[in-house]
């Protein structure tokens, strides 16, 4: 991060109890970031392929929160209309905002959502977990889904991204998100002996219809994890 940007580009900073200081990262740093995911990588193909599945050939609204530039569009079945907000929107779309999450609410208008998509979005919220649950739960109709990735950071080889601003276990994160939703399912993006996506075609190809726990082996194997859930109604909220 280059601290001699200007006031918009320069990152917040916010308290941490004993963790010491946060830091979020804000527009220079994720424009350039993004250009690493102009191409399909593993976990956004298998999100595609889930989304796609939910959908079951209706004709639905899709949202993808933190959307890059926009890659998981170009998988979606044609019956999906999508939609995207990210800090850093590479090519200028009417189905695209660009918007910082961390100084104002998730929102697209008066738009509600069939299925909301966040994927890598959450280790860089911090403080912010509870609230950005809460407005996109807001944004999902009453019969949609939220389908959200979390790393597993209790992998035996914990790689921890140095500009992750919210690292916390697997059942914390889970306990988070049942606050505001129902979790119909959860399982491994993948199961990898280094804490990465599989790389191989062979393996790619395994992993890639697989949505299956492994008692014992998935909290230590598991890079990261999807979750499904659906919004909870008004007096079930917790947070």
């Amino acid at each position: 991060m280059n601290d001699s940007v200007d006031d918009k580009n320069k990152d917040i900073s916010a308290a941490n109890g004993d963790k010491g200081t946060v830091k979020y990262y804000k527009e220079d740093f994720w424009r350039e970031e993004n250009l690493k995911f102009t191409r399909p990588h593993f976990r956004l193909e298998k999100s595609a392929r889930i989304i796609n599945k939910l959908a079951r050939g209706k004709e639905l609204d899709v949202l993808d929160i933190g959307c890059g530039p926009a890659t998981l569009s170009k998988l979606l079945d044609n019956n999906l209309h999508y939609y995207g907000i990210d800090i850093a929107i590479q090519e200028p779309a009417p189905n695209l905002i660009e918007a910082d999450l961390l100084k104002g609410p998730i929102k697209f208008g008066d738009k509600q959502f069939d299925i909301i998509m966040a994927q890598g979005l959450f280790e860089y919220l911090g403080e912010f977990q509870s609230v950005k649950f809460a407005e996109i739960r807001q944004l999902l109709r009453e019969d949609g889904r939220f389908v959200v990735t979390y790393m597993n950071f209790g992998h035996h080889k914990k790689q921890i991204y140095w500009p992750y601003s919210n690292v916390q276990s697997i059942p914390d994160f889970r306990a988070s998100l049942s606050s505001y939703f129902r979790i119909e399912r959860s399982f491994p993006v993948a199961h990898n002996w280094n804490h990465s996506s599989p790389q191989r075609r062979w393996l790619r190809a395994i992993e890639m219809p697989l949505s299956l726990n492994v008692p014992m082996v998935s909290p230590l194997l598991a890079p990261e994890y999807f979750f499904i859930c659906s919004p909870l109604a008004e007096q079930q909220v917790r947070g």
